[in-house]
C-alpha cells in the first residue's frame, strides 16, 4: 500500500538520535533527544513545496507534524511544508 500526502504536506522519515552518550552510557528510547531532522519520502501536490524533492534531508520545527505508522513498519512524520526550516545542500 502507498501513502500519498495531500496539499502542501510532506512525509518525512525521522533520523534517529544517538542512543549512547559520549561517556558510553546507553540511553533508553524515552530519554533520547529527537533530532528534528529527516529524509523526505513523499510529497503532496501543493504549490508551496518550494523545490523539495524525495530523498532530500530536511530540518523541521520542534513540535511539527503528525506521527503515523504505515504498514506496521515504522513511524513516519507528516509535515506541512511551512514546518520545514531548512534543507541540506550538496
Amino acid at each position: 500500500m502507498r501513502f500519498e500526502p495531500r496539499g502542501n504536506r510532506v512525509v518525512v522519515e525521522p533520523l534517529e538520535g544517538d542512543s549512547v552518550t559520549r561517556g558510553g552510557i546507553h540511553l533508553p528510547d524515552t530519554a533520547k533527544k529527537k533530532e528534528r531532522q529527516g529524509i523526505v519520502r513523499a510529497l503532496g501536490t501543493g504549490d508551496q513545496l518550494g523545490g523539495l524533492g524525495v530523498g532530500y534531508r530536511v530540518a523541521y520545527a520542534q513540535y511539527a507534524g503528525t506521527e503515523i505508522r504505515i504498514d506496521d513498519a515504522k513511524d513516519w512524520l507528516v509535515l506541512e511544508a511551512s514546518d520545514i526550516i531548512g534543507v541540506w545542500c550538496a
